[in-house]
């Protein structure tokens, strides 16, 4: 069996403007909050006694094969989430990183193809018979006619963004004339097509996975708007996920679910790992359902590479379920290992 090296060379790649400084210190507590991610997992690998170096890349992978022919990286750490300013360029670089042949952590490029393209993933959803709220995709260019199965209330996003982008209130429409308004408002202002979906409501809960063929679910975890007017639909706004302030004052707390059945808890893991499956994903990936009325979860969607900050849902969820931060970061590098190791791309590395 090959075995890894105690001390790793580890390639931290994310976008150039999140690279951390050495010295914490001189971050604002603004700069510090767009590089918690970042922040975090270099102190972590670090932490875990690992050499850790940073890359960073906007447009422009001749830094990242530099590094990779200069330093020799045993594994690269992937937290990058776009690349010219696509984020489903993210997946050209893994794929990048395939063909320098070295291992990486996170999820390889057909599940972050599959996963980002919300209208693939949930045809594949719906073939494997995986409960998903009715949708149709409204295209750039064409005149959209809702369907009858499409009743209102509905919410409108982008069919390949991520990160809550464009999700606002207005996102929920509840007329034809809304709902053009808010079709117009994805095409022009995002430059996407349009997810129009039935909205469901109900609780939202998210669950983490950790694997490749054989993958642990962490407890379900439940975003909760404590402070909003009971007649507002609670949805997880861009300003819900991203603004401090916003949270305190709507009371927005995220936490493991409670009230869970352990029979509704059991099922709701087994239908995480087939939707895992079913669209191919690997390393780890974040699961986003709402609990709906009439008790069934309804998957919306899938986010591979999801933000693992120390305190965020992810990692979160994971020491819930028994796995602190560095283990769970360790985790993630071993996946990665075992990934290359089935593909043939340790070639060149200097893991022993």
């Amino acid at each position: 069996m090959t075995r890894r090296k105690q001390k790793l060379r580890v390639l931290v790649l994310m976008h150039e403007s999140l690279v951390p400084p050495d010295d914490l210190s001189s971050l604002s507590d603004k700069e510090r909050l767009d590089r918690q991610t970042e922040c975090d997992v270099v102190r972590g690998l670090a932490g875990l006694g690992h050499e850790v170096l940073k890359v960073g890349v906007s447009d422009e992978l001749a830094p990242l094969r530099r590094q990779v022919e200069e330093s020799k990286p045993d594994i690269v750490f992937n937290l990058l989430e776009e690349f010219h300013g696509q984020g489903l360029y993210d997946t050209n670089v893994v794929s990048y990183l395939e063909l320098l042949r070295v291992p990486y952590t996170g999820c390889n490029p057909r599940g972050l193809v599959v996963a980002r393209d919300k209208g693939l993933s949930k045809k594949i959803l719906h073939y494997h018979r995986i409960p998903t709220p009715a949708f149709a995709v409204a295209a750039i260019g064409r005149k959209f006619r809702r369907p009858a199965r499409l009743r209102f209330p509905l919410i409108v996003k982008s069919l390949v963004e991520e990160a809550s982008l464009g999700i606002a209130k207005a996102s929920v429409v509840t007329s034809d004339e809304k709902l053009a308004e808010r079709i117009r408002f994805v095409h022009e202002h995002l430059k996407t097509a349009a997810m129009v979906e039935t909205f469901v409501e109900g609780r939202e809960l998210y669950v983490g996975l950790l694997g490749s063929s054989r993958v642990a679910t962490f407890p379900v975890w439940e975003l909760l708007i404590t402070k909003a007017p009971p007649d507002e639909p609670r949805i997880a706004t861009r300003k819900v996920k991203w603004d401090p302030e916003y949270q305190a004052r709507w009371g927005v707390v995220t936490q493991q679910a409670e009230g869970l059945s352990a029979d509704l808890a059991g099922r709701i893991a087994r239908i995480s790992r087939r939707i895992y499956h079913a669209l191919g994903l690997s390393g780890y990936a974040r699961l986003d359902f709402r609990l709906g009325e009439d008790g069934h979860p309804y998957c919306l969607e899938a986010n591979p590479n999801p933000d693992i900050s120390k305190e965020g849902e992810f990692a979160s969820a994971a020491k819930s379920g028994g796995l602190s931060y560095g283990p769970l970061l360790e985790r993630i590098m071993t996946l990665g290992f075992e990934r290359a190791l089935r593909t043939g791309a340790l070639l060149g590395t200097s893991v022993t």
